[in-house]
């Protein structure tokens, strides 16, 4: 992808001498094709363009965000120059440093956008992998030894560093390693994906947040300099100069998800629920509408999911309480499994670890559907199960 274009664009944005730059889903094309892969399309004027709702739009709003979100629900995120501004600096700060960034996702995706603003605030060069035909180690490793930089990062999301995990050549390794930081984020993380990664000596730090903070807020568990994280009843919000404007030309969803406080801090109210662990570190233990209610007894989707991925022949989970005439509502999970593994082995193990919530009904994939942010596709895995639960005996 020539960078120069959206650059430049967002460039005049942010130092308020143009229009804000709109990114969103890839046009045209195979519907669905690159945003199921994970991947972002040749033509990168389908994934950004000059804003032409300026009028519209709340002062000083730089990049507008559009998102289908990974329940088919559209916005369009609003973020100004001062909330990107710190949202970079805080990135510097965690990071102990600014430096050249390699853009390995697409720029429908927050974290792809970041990449370039990290950069421009920064005055380094980005270097982006070309992704027209997917997502590949070989690309990947092509691409970071481009950069010219003694201070590298990269953004990823789990799906690709699994690839460049599995893939394991020299060549792919050596280039992970070159990173001193390798952000990963926009979906759950395995742990035992984590513990790979670092046992190959690649610099990894996870990251929290989404399009409403610029991205990323909370690094390995702990919020960027300028940000707080507080729990109420349960669900996660965020607050501090990283949070958005809103939602454009949706006021009643604005008023649901921001508020500002007494003080004057402007909150992000996620949909998403956290315990803070001992150590201090927020702990997000999924979503708050994917609690499912089994046999009466309450339990989370993301959790089981997290439990199955412990087991050492999944490779990934995805759970979704599916309509049932004697449990009200059965769990079910779609999985990757290691090969040669057996699923009857897996459901035995999963018994074991579960108990009563082990889940009841089990489809075996190759992949699990993404959405180009890199997170589990919840409509067509949930769609997936339920047509496996119905044709049980």
């Amino acid at each position: 992808m020539n960078l120069n274009p959206v650059l430049t664009a967002l460039a005049a944005a942010l130092a308020g001498e143009g229009p804000a730059v709109e990114f969103g889903p890839a046009g045209g094309g195979v519907p669905g094709r690159a945003a199921h892969r994970g991947e972002a399309h040749d033509d990168a004027w389908r994934l950004w363009r000059p804003s032409q709702a300026a009028a519209g739009l709340p002062e000083g709003t730089a990049v507008v965000v559009r998102t289908s979100g990974s329940t088919g629900a559209p916005k369009a995120t609003a973020l100004t120059v001062d909330a990107l501004a710190a949202s970079s600096m805080g990135t510097a700060i965690a990071l102990k440093g600014e430096g050249q960034w390699l853009l390995a996702l697409p720029l429908e995706y927050i974290a792809g956008v970041q990449v370039l603003v990290r950069s421009l605030f920064a005055g380094t060069r980005p270097w982006a992998m070309d992704l027209s035909e997917g997502f590949t180690p070989e690309g990947f490793a092509e691409a970071a030894e481009q950069l010219t930089d003694p201070i590298r990062y990269t953004s990823l999301v789990p799906t690709q560093l699994r690839r460049l995990l599995d893939d394991a050549s020299p060549r792919a390794m050596a280039a992970l390693r070159r990173f001193n930081a390798v952000l990963l984020g926009g979906a759950p993380i395995p742990p035992r994906l984590l513990e790979r990664a670092r046992e190959e000596g690649v610099h990894v730090v996870t990251t929290y947040g989404s399009a409403e903070t610029c991205g990323g807020c909370v690094y390995d568990g702990q919020p960027l300099e300028g940000v707080e994280v507080e729990l109420v009843d349960g669900r996660v919000w965020l607050g501090g100069a990283v949070v958005a404007s809103g939602y454009v030309g949706d006021p009643d969803r604005t008023a649901e998800h921001f508020r500002t406080d007494e003080d004057g801090i402007r909150w992000y109210v996620s949909s998403d629920v956290g315990e803070m662990g001992d150590d201090g570190r927020l702990h997000v233990l999924g979503r708050a509408d994917d609690v499912v209610i089994t046999g009466g007894v309450k339990a989370s989707a993301a959790r089981v999911a997290a439990e199955l991925e412990a087991l050492d022949a999944v490779r990934e989970a995805f759970v979704a309480g599916v309509d049932d005439p004697e449990w009200g509502q059965a769990l079910a999970a779609a999985v990757v499994l290691v090969p040669e593994a057996d699923l009857k082995a897996v459901r035995a193990d999963a018994v074991v670890r579960l108990g009563r919530l082990a889940p009841r009904v089990w489809v075996t994939l190759e992949d699990l559907p993404h959405l180009a942010t890199g997170k589990p596709d919840r409509a067509a895995l949930t769609e997936i199960l339920r047509s496996a639960h119905r044709s049980q005996p």
